[in-house]
């Protein structure tokens, strides 16, 4: 073997070796020697941002004022309980429940009493009421309302024995229990006299039950929700489906009717329906207001809603005033006459027509422009009343008028 040869292998075996350890670094220079580039950053892939919140503008207010979410509202509880510990002013033997009530309540304890042998006035029937608020989760106290059903006269210093609060499935949702609380109401009486503020009958428990069974909707995973308009109106329902595509993307809502609205949950969003109800709720939107006049003949009270206008009309108004006097004259009989003196009435009718003062409106004109014309006139608000029945009824009113 050549010895210029085995002094050529080693340099061979690093140039291989070299190329090996680049990969795909490329092909090695010429000389034999491999540079290598240092590896490039990381692959970063930037999260999509969620959509900003709508700054509200001038005239608008949030959607949450103007709808409700289908399914997030209230439920009313109600119960059958017995309130104990009164001084003498409870349920009477004419309340045959009462009594029935305490006896089986006694009973449950293990005391067995016949209901005919129970003689007391410390204890009265009463029901329970309370509102379960949406997604209150057991654990959570409510305020209950007690009010008397028998003849009880004064439920002050009185406690409501547990009682269950059951919705209109019958099922129970919560537990009330506690002392009840009248807020100043007393009554008091004795030696034929009596004095009563407010109502004794009835009083609130603050945080008086415990909730045993939570009532709210579930909104994990759900892609539409439904939103329902206090004021079914087409041009607000159409409005707020504008509002919210705007705000997310089109297709984020849907106007089904002048009262419902279906709201689809983006897909940037769809994990989180609570940030999503957020944003979306907080939407400015600028409801439409119906043209109509509120009419108080009561009080005198003119309140306009919207933008009422009044076609062309012509208005002639004047006041009639009568007045009776009533006066006492002397009858004097005449002189050496059988005659006598006497008192005689004498009554005098008098009617005064102003002048009638005539207003004339353009065409487009609005009811708060007549409303100042009419005030600078001296019209009273119960002539105001009357002219705007008038105006109606000749058709130049183009509003709803209400009469309370």
């Amino acid at each position: 073997m050549c010895v210029h040869g085995m002094r050529r292998v080693p340099a061979l075996v690093a140039v291989l070796v070299a190329a090996i350890l680049a990969g795909s670094a490329g092909a090695p220079p010429a000389g034999g020697r491999v540079e290598r580039k240092p590896p490039g950053p990381p692959l970063h892939v930037d999260p999509v941002p969620a959509p900003a919140p709508v700054t509200r503008g001038p005239g608008g207010v949030p959607l949450k004022d103007v709808v409700l979410v289908q399914g997030v509202r209230e439920n009313q509880l109600t119960g059958y309980g017995l309130v104990v510990g009164l001084a003498g002013t409870g349920d009477g033997t004419q309340a045959k429940f009462t009594i029935q009530s305490l006896a089986n309540a006694l009973q449950r304890m293990g005391v067995v009493v016949p209901p005919a042998a129970i003689r007391v006035r410390n204890a009265a029937a009463v029901m329970v009421t309370a509102n379960l608020p949406p997604f209150a989760r057991p654990g959570t106290r409510i305020d209950v309302n007690v009010a008397s059903i028998g003849d009880a006269k004064s439920l002050v210093g009185g406690t409501l024995l547990m009682t269950p609060l059951r919705g209109p499935d019958g099922r129970i949702y919560a537990l009330a229990q506690g002392p009840v609380s009248l807020g100043g109401s007393f009554s008091a009486g004795g030696g034929g006299a009596s004095v009563q503020k407010n109502h004794p009958t009835t009083g609130t428990i603050p945080g008086g039950a415990l909730v045993e069974r939570s009532a709210g909707i579930d909104l994990a995973g759900r892609r539409t929700f439904y939103l329902e308009l206090k004021r079914p109106d087409f041009q607000t329902a159409y409005r707020i489906e504008q509002a919210l595509d705007a705000a997310f993307s089109p297709g984020t809502a849907r106007a089904l009717d002048p009262g419902t609205i279906q709201l689809n949950v983006p897909p940037v969003l769809g994990d989180r329906p609570v940030e999503f109800l957020a944003l979306a709720l907080d939407v400015p939107v600028r409801p439409d207001v119906p043209a109509r006049v509120i009419l108080n003949e009561r009080t005198g009270t003119v309140v306009l809603g919207g933008d009422v206008r009044l076609s062309r009309v012509s208005i002639t108004h004047g006041n009639l005033t009568i007045s009776i006097a009533r006066r006492l004259g002397v009858s004097q009989p005449g002189a050496f006459s059988a005659g006598e003196t006497v008192v005689v009435p004498e009554g005098e009718v008098r009617a005064e027509e102003e002048t009638g003062k005539t207003l004339s409106l353009e065409e487009g004109s609005s009811v708060s422009d007549l409303v100042e014309a009419l005030n600078r006139l001296g019209v009273s608000p119960r002539d105001m009343i009357s002219i705007f029945e008038a105006i109606r009824a000749a058709g130049a009113l183009h509003a709803e008028l209400v009469v309370i």
